[in-house]
């Protein structure tokens, strides 16, 4: 069973309380989507450390139900 961009969103936002969340089915096929996800508390981390954060969030649903998740993770810009 394919799974829900809501849910998707729902799950990063629990683990990453004060992150912005944006999610694009590509395919249409609820298996296949593109996240971007912005956080204060990617600051300072890797890209690397950021991504494992996100796929921890989703709780193993990654290469299961979730079969492709084009990620793009940031830090919101810095006040100037």
């Amino acid at each position: 069973m394919p799974m829900d961009a809501g849910d998707i969103e729902r799950m990063i936002k629990e683990a990453i309380p004060d992150a912005t969340v944006k999610i694009n089915d590509l395919a249409g096929d609820g298996d296949h989507y593109a996240a971007e996800v912005v956080s204060e508390s990617f600051r300072g981390l890797s890209r690397v450390k950021q991504h494992q954060m996100v796929y921890n969030a989703l709780q193993g649903n990654m290469g299961g139900v979730l079969h492709a998740l084009a990620l793009q993770t940031s830090a919101p810009p810095e006040n100037s």
